[in-house]
């Protein structure tokens, strides 16, 4: 810690490997997940051991990564190589390949703490630094999905009262699809949205929208406000043809109650108890950018362990080569599925976009995104993440 408050970012893969070696490490590397959670890239510097990136679907740095758990294996040089997830709170980073002679209990209480502090530190120097971002891209960015990714708050987010999960495709040249929350005390608020239009246009578009909606946020408005504020916003600075679908949500984490707005958006998904339910109607307001009335907002009472699915048309609309949708009744099995394996949510979510561009021989013909939110009464045994 004392060497980190004047470390340059670049220096960082160094001191981990120095600072693990006084823990009693052979080894110590630190991997990132890339952009689509493909692969974990090796984070290199001066003194850091030369490694290949790895798969997160067929290696045991790739089953830490899945399932949020330490794995171990035999070492080359004899001993114990462990790999330790790295997570920003429960948003997954990558991972920590450490190499000892052996692994006590102790040795790996020090090891956790540490890969603990390594996140943090990653997380902080990536807030002025380009070494992080260059190093999780396999391919270049657009322009559209470098502003979206840097608008976006962390992809995972859970309490012992909710959890929040997120993911979108394609990563590499997302548009006008977009995702927010914020968490504040006993209420959460969440907006997706999806900006006509493809490209830079409609990323402008979304990061106004976002921009707006958490101005209204802040501002403590309620929900029909909050889009009246984002539709003005929307109006008064693109042209007419220019909009965007959204559901603006919160939800009331003593209660359960939730309530939302829909602009021209699907319709929000129930899962309980393994089965999948449809909302009580309400009725959509025109989208953002086209409304001449504030909308209403609809609200129903959640049960404790209920799982929402906000998602944007790329999703269920997603044409296979043959014509079909991937429709509401695969997206509801993957979540299910992924629930009854008892994946974490992220993960659940990770396959799913898997599913997904699989099902149309991996190519999108539309931006694709979803926000899993599942309420929680706070007195489960076990919080899976």
């Amino acid at each position: 810690m004392r060497a980190t408050h004047l470390l340059a970012p670049d220096q960082l893969a160094t001191e981990v490997v120095a600072t693990a070696r006084r823990l009693g490490a052979v080894e110590a590397v630190a991997y990132l997940a890339d952009y689509e959670q493909l692969l974990l890239l090796p984070l290199q510097g001066p003194g850091v051991p030369p490694r290949q990136e790895l798969s997160i679907e067929g290696s045991l740095a790739g089953l830490a990564y899945r399932r949020v758990e330490v794995t171990r294996s035999p070492s080359h040089q004899g001993g114990v190589r462990t790999w330790l997830p790295l997570l920003d709170g429960v948003e997954r980073l990558g991972v920590l390949e450490f190499v000892s002679r052996e692994m006590t209990h102790e040795l790996e209480a020090h090891a956790r703490a540490f890969v603990s502090l390594v996140s943090e530190l990653l997380v902080s120097n990536d807030a002025y630094s380009d070494l992080f971002a260059r190093l999780r891209r396999r391919k270049t960015l657009s322009l559209a999905a470098e502003i979206q990714w840097d608008l976006l708050p962390p992809l995972t987010c859970a309490t012992d009262r909710v959890v929040i999960a997120g993911a979108l495709e394609p990563a590499y040249d997302i548009g006008g699809d977009t995702f927010d929350y914020a968490v504040n005390g006993t209420t959460v608020d969440l907006l997706v949205l999806d900006a006509v239009g493809h490209g830079l246009p409609a990323a402008l578009l979304s990061s106004a929208a976002v921009g707006a909606y958490r101005h209204g946020r802040r501002e403590g408005l309620d929900l029909p406000d909050i889009s009246a504020l984002v539709n003005q916003v929307l109006a008064g600075q693109f042209a007419g043809s220019q909009f965007a679908t959204a559901v603006i949500a919160r939800l009331d984490l003593d209660t359960g109650q939730l309530r939302w707005v829909n602009a021209g958006h699907p319709q929000p998904l129930l899962l309980r108890d393994g089965a999948l339910l449809h909302l009580a109607a309400c009725p959509p307001s025109r989208p953002l950018g086209l409304q001449d009335v504030k909308p209403e907002a609809c609200e129903t009472q959640l049960s404790p362990g209920d799982r929402l699915l906000f998602y944007t048309d790329g999703i269920v609309e997603a044409r296979s080569p043959s014509g079909k949708f991937f429709g509401e009744k695969r997206l509801a099995d993957c979540i299910i599925r992924g629930a009854r394996a008892e994946a974490p949510p992220p993960e659940t979510l990770r396959r799913l976009m898997r599913r997904v561009l699989a099902h149309q021989a991996d190519q999108l013909q539309d931006d694709a995104s979803i926000v899993l939110l599942e309420w929680r009464t706070g007195q489960e045994n076990k919080l899976e993440l």
